[in-house]
C-alpha cells in the first residue's frame, strides 16, 4: 500500500505532455527488486520516475506535490541527469527542484535534492498583486517593464508563499530583467536576482592578428557569407541592432582592436573553440546540452560585457584601444548561459549569483586551455614583433585591459586583484558576486593544478591555500569534467557547501562509469577544504572503485 499511496501524492508528469503519466492510487506498482533478470533495464527517464513514484519521503513529497520531469541531460561515460520541478497545490514551486541521476542504462546512481522538508503553507496571499507589482518595480530605478505577479511557493523550510515578478528596465548603462520574490503576507523583499550577468568590472585581434591570420567557421548561401556558424548551430555574431555580419566573400576583419567586424572574428573564435572543448573535454552536447550555442553581438558602448539571458553582449575596454571579446571573457559570458541552462537554473540567492560569476571564469580558463595558444615573437621586415595571442592561464580579462588595471579576476590567487576573497568565510554568502567568485575559482585552479604547480611562465603559478595544506591538480581537463558534472547536479539552492556535496557525488558517479578515480575524489575534497569551505550535511565521505 505504501507504494501505492506514493503514486497518488507524487504524480509525475513529463514536461511538454497533456496527458499525465502518472497511475491511479489503485494502480499495481512493481518493485524494482521484482523485476524479471531477463527484462531489459528501464531508460534513464524511467528509471528516475520509478524512484520518484516509490520513495516521495526522501525527496520530501508533500500530499498536495505533483512531480513534473523537465528533461533528460547526457553526462561523460553515459552518465544521464533526469531533472525535475514540483508544483504544490497548483502553484510554481521555487527551489523544489531535484535531480536524479542515472547510468546509461537505467541504473539509478544518486539524487541531488535542494529542498529540506515537505512544503506546509497556506496558499491563499494577504498581500495584492498589483502590491507586489508595485514594491517589485521600485527595485529597479529606470523600469520600462512589469510582468504580471506569479504566485510562487518559495522552498524555505515548511514553504513561504510569495510573488515573483520580472521588472525589465536599466540598471546603470545596461539593461536589466530583475527577478523581485516579495513575501505574499507582509510585502517583505524575500530574494533578487538579475538575469543579465555582467563583466563588472579573417583576421583577429586577439588569434594571431594580421601576422598569422585564423580561420571561423561561416554560413554560405547564395553568393553572400554570413558569420553564422554551420556546424554549430545556434553560434552568430551580429551588431548591436542584431544583424549578423554577412560579405560578399568569407573574408573577414582587419585585425584592428576597434574594428568591429574583427570583433565578430574573436568572438567567433572562441565560442567555436568553447562549443569544441565542451564537447571533447567535457562530453557535453554544446554549449546547451541540446546541440546548440548562442548568439553574440559587438559594439556595446561600454566597459563591460554580459550575458541578457538569450545573448552575448560585448563592449570595448575604457580607454577605447580593443574590443572585450578575448577568448576568456567570450567563454565567460557564455559560461552563464551554461549555468542558466544546467538543472536549478541561474536564479537564486546572492551566494548563487558568486557561484554563477565562477561558472564563467571557469569556462573561460578552459576555453584559453582548450585553445592552447602562445604568444610568440616573429621577424617581420627586419624587425622582432610581438604577435596577439591569447594564452592559457588562471587570469581573467588581462588581454582587453578592461578598466586599465589589468585582469579583473585571479583564479590562482583571488586576493591579488581587488582583495577577492580566497578563502569562505561567513561573508561571502552576502558578497557583491564579481569579488565572491573568488572561493569557487581558487577550488578550481587548486582541483587542476594543485598548490604547487611551479610554472609560473606557462600559466601555473603556485597557489595559497587557506589551511597551509598541500593539494595534487587532478588536471585541467579533468578538473572541466568534474565541475560540468557538478553543474549537472546543480538546484535552485546552490551554495558552496551544496557544490562541494554535488562535487564529491559527481566524482562518484564518474567512477561508477569509468571516468574518474577514488584518487580524484580525495584531492577534490582536499581542493574544498583547502579554501575553507566546510563539509556539508550528508555529504559522501568514502569511494570504493
Amino acid at each position: 500500500m505504501r507504494h501505492q499511496t506514493a503514486l497518488a501524492v507524487a504524480a509525475i508528469t513529463a514536461a511538454g505532455l497533456a496527458v499525465s503519466m502518472s497511475a491511479p492510487a489503485s494502480a499495481r506498482t512493481v518493485s524494482p527488486s521484482s523485476s524479471s533478470p531477463l527484462s531489459p533495464p528501464p531508460s534513464p527517464a524511467a528509471a528516475a520516475d520509478r524512484l520518484v513514484a516509490q520513495r516521495p519521503a526522501a525527496l520530501h513529497a508533500a500530499p498536495e506535490d505533483e512531480i513534473v520531469r523537465r528533461g533528460v541531460t547526457a553526462g561523460a561515460g553515459g552518465l544521464r541527469y533526469v531533472a525535475y520541478d514540483r508544483v504544490h497545490a497548483g502553484l510554481p514551486v521555487r527551489g523544489g527542484d531535484f535531480v536524479v541521476t542515472t547510468d546509461s542504462v537505467g541504473n539509478v546512481l544518486s539524487t541531488t535534492v535542494g529542498q529540506s522538508a515537505p512544503i506546509s503553507v497556506p496558499t491563499a496571499p494577504e498581500l495584492s498583486a498589483g502590491k507586489a507589482a508595485s514594491i517589485s518595480r521600485s527595485r529597479l530605478a529606470r523600469a520600462t517593464r512589469t510582468s504580471a505577479p506569479v504566485l510562487t511557493v518559495l522552498a524555505e523550510g515548511s514553504g513561504r508563499l510569495v510573488y515573483e515578478t520580472v521588472v525589465e528596465g536599466t540598471a546603470g548603462d545596461r539593461p536589466s530583467r530583475l527577478h523581485v520574490l516579495v513575501d505574499a503576507k507582509n510585502g517583505k523583499v524575500v530574494q533578487q536576482w538579475d538575469e543579465v550577468r555582467e563583466v563588472d568590472d579573417d583576421q583577429s585581434y586577439y588569434h594571431g592578428g594580421r601576422q598569422n591570420p585564423t580561420h571561423i567557421a561561416t554560413t554560405a548561401s547564395g553568393g553572400t557569407f554570413s558569420m553564422r556558424d554551420p556546424g554549430r548551430p545556434g553560434i552568430s555574431c551580429a551588431n548591436q541592432s542584431g544583424t549578423v555580419f554577412s560579405g560578399t566573400d568569407d573574408v573577414w576583419g582587419n585585425a584592428g582592436g576597434t574594428h568591429l567586424e574583427t570583433a565578430c572574428v574573436d568572438a567567433m573564435r572562441a565560442a567555436q573553440a568553447q562549443f569544441d572543448m565542451a564537447g571533447t573535454w567535457l562530453e557535453r552536447n554544446g554549449l546547451t546540452g541540446t546541440g546548440r550555442g548562442w548568439p553574440m553581438r559587438v559594439g556595446l558602448n561600454q566597459a563591460n560585457a554580459y550575458w541578457n539571458g538569450s545573448y552575448a553582449n560585448f563592449g570595448r575596454n575604457s580607454a577605447r584601444t580593443r574590443q572585450a571579446v578575448p577568448t576568456d571573457v567570450v567563454a565567460h559570458e557564455l559560461g552563464h548561459g551554461v549555468f542558466q541552462v544546467t538543472p536549478g537554473g541561474s536564479g537564486g540567492g546572492n551566494e548563487k549569483g558568486g557561484l554563477n560569476e565562477s561558472t564563467g571564469d571557469i569556462f573561460g580558463a578552459l576555453t584559453e586551455w582548450y585553445l592552447n595558444e602562445r604568444r610568440v615573437s616573429e621577424q617581420l621586415s627586419g624587425t622582432t614583433a610581438l604577435v596577439n595571442y591569447d594564452p592559457p592561464d588562471y587570469l581573467v580579462g588581462e588581454e582587453v585591459d578592461l578598466v586599465g588595471s589589468g585582469p579583473i579576476r585571479n583564479m590562482y590567487n583571488p586576493s591579488a586583484v581587488g582583495g577577492h576573497p580566497n578563502c569562505y568565510s561567513s561573508s561571502v554568502p552576502g558578497m557583491e558576486v564579481h569579488r565572491a567568485a573568488g572561493v569557487q575559482n581558487h577550488w578550481f585552479y587548486l582541483l587542476a593544478e594543485g598548490s604547487a604547480a611551479n610554472d609560473p611562465s606557462n600559466g601555473r603559478p603556485n597557489s595559497p591555500t587557506c589551511n597551509g595544506s598541500a593539494v595534487t591538480g587532478v588536471g585541467v581537463q579533468k578538473a572541466g569534467r568534474i565541475f560540468m558534472e557538478t553543474l549537472n547536479l546543480k538546484t535552485t539552492t546552490w551554495t558552496h557547501t551544496t557544490a562541494r556535496r554535488a562535487s564529491l557525488q559527481a566524482v562518484l558517479n564518474l567512477v561508477r562509469v569509468g571516468k574518474a578515480t577514488c584518487t580524484d575524489f580525495t584531492r577534490t575534497r582536499a581542493a574544498w577544504t583547502a579554501v575553507s569551505v566546510p563539509a556539508a550535511s550528508g555529504e559522501p565521505t568514502t569511494c570504493t572503485g
